[in-house]
């Protein structure tokens, strides 16, 4: 399977939102080397991680939004919702022993871009707008404490 890489069309514009989009591709990538390797119990570890991270990504955007006062806050909860529900899914069989990880990849591969592309970049003008963001705010203000609360 061909790695995924990180292309100038998924960058929102935050580089908080981008530096975690792009720790996702991470994990997406070494969750295909394992699959590669057919090493389950490597598979399920890495599945975890990238679980674990992405719900901090999520609540992360979520909370970036209300700041905001994104008025499409709750649709965009439910679209993280709906696919964390999915990907449980995936992860309780895979820990059953059934080798979905093709079916993993191939969702969050699909998922992710369409979702930076579409929901992601639906909330970016109003999260700059109303938290006046640029990048050396991001280190220094709300959203870089945040982020450290968030992710260390």
């Amino acid at each position: 399977m061909a790695q995924l890489r990180w292309t100038s069309d998924l960058d929102t514009g935050i580089e908080a939102i981008d530096k975690q989009h792009r720790r996702i591709i991470e994990y997406i990538n070494i969750l295909k080397t394992a699959h590669d390797k057919a090493d389950l119990s490597a598979v399920n570890n890495v599945l975890a991680e990238l679980v674990d991270y992405t719900i901090s990504h999520f609540s992360f955007e979520e909370e970036l939004q209300q700041k905001a006062n994104y008025p499409f806050l709750k649709a965009h909860k439910r679209v993280h919702e709906i696919f964390t529900r999915q990907v449980a899914d995936l992860q309780q069989r895979a820990k059953n022993g059934d080798d979905v990880t093709a079916e993993i990849l191939s969702m969050l591969e699909v998922w992710l871009v369409n979702h930076i592309k579409g929901d992601d970049a639906d909330y970016v003008e109003c999260v700059k707008r109303s938290l006046g963001l640029d990048e050396e705010k991001e280190e220094r203000g709300w959203l870089g404490k945040t982020l450290k609360k968030f992710l260390g």
